[in-house]
């Protein structure tokens, strides 16, 4: 599986949050600059991750191979509905079966959440794009890793191995940083 590259996507708020407090991504976290970026991105991805309350509801997502985790099945299972989707439980398979279960063992394989599974990857990005709305904050959030709020989204990627690139600006009030794998040296 090592010609499988894994990256990572999301916009947060200021506070570190995703969504507010009913699993919803708010129009506030919403920025044309960001939105191009990410649907540029996932038209790259050879195949998408996600879990039942992330989605990128954009006009090529149907044509978009997916994995879905879900833990209504015991390892993997068709999507009875989208053809283009596999439901995988990584409590019954892994996660080179499930890629190899939705044809794809090779390529990009793009991480676009919830929380619990961006945690699940923390050790296999080899680069995670966050992007930042540095202006809006949702205090009853949802947060985008686990450990967020106590922890920054940087220091929680950054205790992954991950190092800051340089941010670009997406919007006036939006950056993306790409945070790359730190590649380990032998003693």
């Amino acid at each position: 599986m090592s010609t499988l590259r894994v990256e990572g996507y999301v916009i947060v708020s200021a506070d570190g949050m995703l969504a507010n407090a009913a699993h919803v991504m708010p129009e506030a976290l919403k920025f044309e600059g960001d939105k191009r970026f990410f649907s540029a991105a996932l038209d790259r991805a050879d195949l998408i991750v996600h879990g039942r309350h992330s989605y990128e509801d954009q006009p090529n997502s149907p044509r978009r191979k997916r994995i879905l985790v879900t833990r209504t099945v015991g390892a993997l299972a068709s999507d009875p509905s989208n053809p283009m989707a596999i439901l995988w439980n990584p409590a019954g398979a892994s996660f080179e079966a499930a890629c190899e279960h939705a044809g794809v063992c090779a390529g990009t394989v793009a991480i676009i959440g919830g929380p619990q599974v961006f945690g699940m990857f923390m050790d296999r990005y080899d680069t995670f794009w966050l992007s930042q709305a540095s202006k809006v904050k949702l205090p009853d959030g949802e947060a985008c890793f686990p450990g967020v709020p106590a922890h920054s989204p940087g220091d929680i990627l950054a205790a992954h191995g991950l190092k800051a690139g340089e941010a670009q600006i997406l919007d006036p009030a939006v950056s993306v940083t790409p945070w790359r794998r730190v590649a380990q040296t032998s003693p």
